[in-house]
C-alpha cells in the first residue's frame, strides 16, 4: 500500500490540474463567444468620428411600433462596418433613390429598399431622396412632379441616423435645375467631359439581373440574390468599364446609379436578421408637424372614448378606441376586397375584440365611404366613428387641409399606430406596414415575421391569403416595419 501512494497523489495532481485547465479554456471561449455574439465596438478610422456598437442587452428599451421611436443604430452600423471591412467600398459610386410613386407606404418601401441595395452595393454617396407626387385631381396618376425628402419625412432625421450607422456615405442635395446632381463632385467635370447633360449620365439598374438567374419565378417574387448582388454589381461595373474604355469609378469620375421603377418590394429583409429588419425603417422619421397634427388627434379621440364609456371621469375605458383602414378610394385595385368585404369583416372584428358602442378612428380618403362606413358600424354596433376631420377644429383643421391626399394620409398612419387595435386590408401597402411596424411593440428588436393571414393580438388584417404572388403575399416578406 505504501508504494502506491506517490502514485495516488500524481493522479490526484493531474486531476486537479487537469480540471483547472479545463475552467480556464471554459472561461476564455465563453468570453469569446459572449464578445462575438454580439455588435464589437468600431475601432476604424475611415471616418472623422467613430462609434461603438451597442450591445443589445443594453439597449435602452423603447417601443419601436411608435412613429416618434428613436432611431436604434448598431444594427446598420454593423452592417456599414462590415461593408467597410470587407473592403467593399466603391469612392464615387452615388445611388438616387427618386423613382419611388404612389401613397406613403409604397414611397417609404421603395426609399428604404434603394438605401438597402446601395449599401450592399458599396455607395460612397446617397442623393437626399425626392418624392414623386401623385395628381390631385386623378389619383390613380401616381407620376407628377417631385417634392424635397420633406414632403413626407424628417430630413435631418435622416441625415443623422446615417451619418451615425453608415460615416462612410456621404448625402447630397437633389434640389436645383439638374436635380441636385451637379452637387455631387465629378459630375459637373464629367459632364463636360463626355458633353452629357448630368441626367444623361445616370445608369438604370434591375437589382433582380444582376447575381444568379431567377428561373420560373413570377417577376414579383423577391430577390432571391441579394447575398451576391453587392460582389455581382461590381463586377458589372468594372467589366462595364473595361469593355468601353471607361475610367474607373471615383470621385473624378463618379458613377450615378437610380433604380428600375417596382424594386419596392425586392429585398427579404429577414435576411438581415431582425435586429436590422426591425429598426431599418427608422430611418425615415414622419416630419414633425404631421407628427403634432396626429398627436392631436389621438388626444382628441382619446378623450372622446373615456367620455363615451366613462362619463367623463376617467373610469371608463381609459381612452381605448378601434383603428380603421377602409381601402375603397378610385385608385384602389379592382380584384381587392371590396367595401362589403372589408365592413364585414372590420365590424365583426370589432364585436370580437369587445368594441360595441365603443370608438373607432377611421382612416380613409373617401368622404362617401367614411359617412357609410359610420352608419353600418353605428346600426350594427353602435359604434362611435371619427376621422381626423371630426376631430380637429380651427387652426389645427386648417393645418390639415392645406396638406396634399398623402400626407394626410401620414397623419392617418400615426394615429392607427396609436390605437388600441387595428383593423386593415391586405394587401394595401398602407394597411400592411401599420400592421407591421405595431407588430413591433412587443418583442422591439428581436420580433419574428409577422404570421401573415393571421392575428397578432395588435391587429388583424381582411383579405385573401392562398396565391403567394396573385394575392401580394409577397409585400409581407419585403416590407420593412
Amino acid at each position: 500500500m505504501t508504494a502506491q501512494r506517490p502514485i495516488t497523489r500524481r493522479v490526484a495532481a493531474l486531476v486537479i490540474c487537469g480540471t483547472a485547465l479545463l475552467v480556464v479554456w471554459y472561461n476564455q471561449v465563453f468570453n469569446t463567444l459572449s464578445q462575438t455574439s454580439r455588435p464589437a465596438t468600431n475601432t476604424h478610422t475611415y471616418a472623422a468620428t467613430s462609434h461603438s456598437n451597442t450591445a443589445p442587452d443594453t439597449t435602452p428599451p423603447v417601443d419601436l411600433s411608435s412613429a416618434r421611436a428613436p432611431f436604434i443604430s448598431w444594427p446598420l452600423r454593423r452592417l456599414c462596418t462590415e461593408q467597410v471591412e470587407s473592403k467593399a467600398l466603391v469612392p464615387g459610386l452615388v445611388f438616387l433613390c427618386d423613382n419611388n410613386s404612389g401613397g406613403p407606404g409604397n414611397i417609404r418601401n421603395y426609399i428604404l429598399t434603394c438605401v438597402r441595395y446601395a449599401i450592399e452595393a458599396g455607395a460612397t454617396g446617397l442623393q437626399i431622396p425626392r418624392i414623386r407626387t401623385r395628381s390631385t385631381s386623378d389619383k390613380a396618376d401616381l407620376f407628377k412632379d417631385y417634392q424635397p425628402f420633406s414632403y413626407m419625412f424628417s430630413e435631418a432625421h435622416f441625415r443623422n441616423a446615417i451619418a451615425e450607422a453608415c460615416p462612410h456615405i456621404s448625402l447630397f442635395p437633389s434640389d436645383g435645375s439638374s436635380g441636385g446632381l451637379d452637387a455631387i463632385p465629378g459630375v459637373t467635370a464629367k459632364a463636360a467631359r463626355e458633353n452629357l447633360p448630368p441626367e444623361r449620365m445616370v445608369r438604370r439598374i434591375t437589382p433582380k439581373e444582376f447575381g444568379g438567374t431567377r428561373g420560373g419565378c413570377d417577376i414579383r417574387d423577391p430577390n432571391r440574390h441579394t447575398d451576391r448582388f453587392g460582389l455581382a454589381f461590381r463586377e458589372w461595373m468594372r467589366g462595364l468599364a473595361a469593355d468601353l474604355g471607361l475610367r474607373p469609378t471615383s470621385w473624378e469620375n463618379p458613377t450615378l446609379v437610380r433604380l428600375s421603377w417596382g424594386v419596392l418590394w425586392d429585398w427579404p429583409i429577414i435576411r438581415d436578421g431582425p435586429e436590422l429588419a426591425a429598426t431599418f425603417g427608422g430611418l425615415l422619421r414622419v416630419r414633425e408637424d404631421i407628427l403634432e397634427l396626429a398627436d392631436r388627434v389621438v388626444q382628441s379621440v382619446k378623450e372622446l372614448a373615456t367620455e363615451r364609456h366613462g362619463g367623463g371621469d376617467g373610469s371608463g375605458s381609459n381612452g381605448l378606441f378601434l383603428g380603421v383602414h377602409l381601402r375603397t378610394e378610385e385608385d384602389a385595385l379592382s380584384q381587392w376586397p371590396t367595401y362589403e368585404n372589408q365592413s364585414k369583416g372590420y365590424l365583426h372584428e370589432a364585436e370580437k375584440q369587445s368594441f360595441r358602442s365603443g370608438v373607432a378612428y377611421l382612416a380613409s380618403g373617401s368622404g362617401k365611404e367614411t359617412r357609410r362606413f359610420g352608419e353600418d358600424a353605428r346600426v350594427y354596433l353602435g359604434l362611435t366613428v371619427k376621422s381626423k376631420y371630426d376631430l380637429l377644429h380651427g387652426q389645427e383643421l386648417e393645418k390639415l387641409k392645406s396638406f396634399s391626399w398623402d400626407q394626410q394620409a401620414l397623419v392617418d398612419f400615426v394615429v392607427l399606430l396609436e390605437s388600441d387595435y387595428f383593423v386593415g386590408v391586405s394587401p394595401s401597402s398602407f394597411s400592411i406596414n401599420v400592421a407591421l411596424k405595431r407588430h413591433l411593440q412587443k418583442e422591439n428588436l428581436y420580433t419574428r415575421p409577422w404570421k401573415v393571414g393571421a392575428s397578432d393580438e395588435r391587429s388583424w388584417l381582411v383579405g385573401r391569403y392562398l396565391s403567394y404572388w396573385d394575392d401580394w403575399i409577397f409585400m409581407f416578406d419585403g416590407m420593412w416595419p
